[in-house]
């Protein structure tokens, strides 16, 4: 009887998605339910603080209007707060896209399936930086 009660409380399947930007990574799951959003076990307004952060991460849930009808779990690491946000935005659009294959051309128009290439130059051999280069005395 107890086994029968937990079948019953299994949440439907997880769909996936993986988002980068930067150096950061999000893995993204979805499933169908009441609309929760949980970054590395923390809400969305609590993990990203800024408001362009916390609605740039949730933005395709309302381009592909369903807001409300899926929980989102993410695993967001590397890089900064704004490369995770990116990277969650990508995860959760691809993950969209596996579960509501129609939402594509609304997530395309709205450029959410396009993944960022901009990365940082890597420093280069006797420089400061990657292109920043040492004071030139002439004498």
């Amino acid at each position: 009887m107890a086994a029968k009660k937990a079948a019953e409380k299994t949440p439907s399947t997880f769909v996936w998605g993986t988002g980068r930007r930067k150096n950061a990574i999000a893995r993204v799951r979805i499933r169908e339910g009441e609309g929760k959003v949980l970054i590395n076990n923390r809400t969305v307004e609590d993990y990203l603080p800024r408001f362009y952060w916390s609605s740039q991460a949730v933005e395709p849930l309302k381009v592909a209007g369903v807001e409300g009808k899926i929980d989102v779990f993410v695993n967001a690491h590397g890089g900064g707060l704004t490369g995770q946000a990116g990277a969650i935005r990508l995860g959760i659009a691809r993950a969209i896209l596996k579960m509501y294959p129609t939402a594509r051309p609304v997530l395309k128009k709205a450029g959410m399936l396009t993944r960022d290439p901009r990365m940082v130059e890597r420093k280069k051999v006797g420089l400061k930086g990657a292109r920043g280069r040492f004071q030139f005395s002439k004498r």
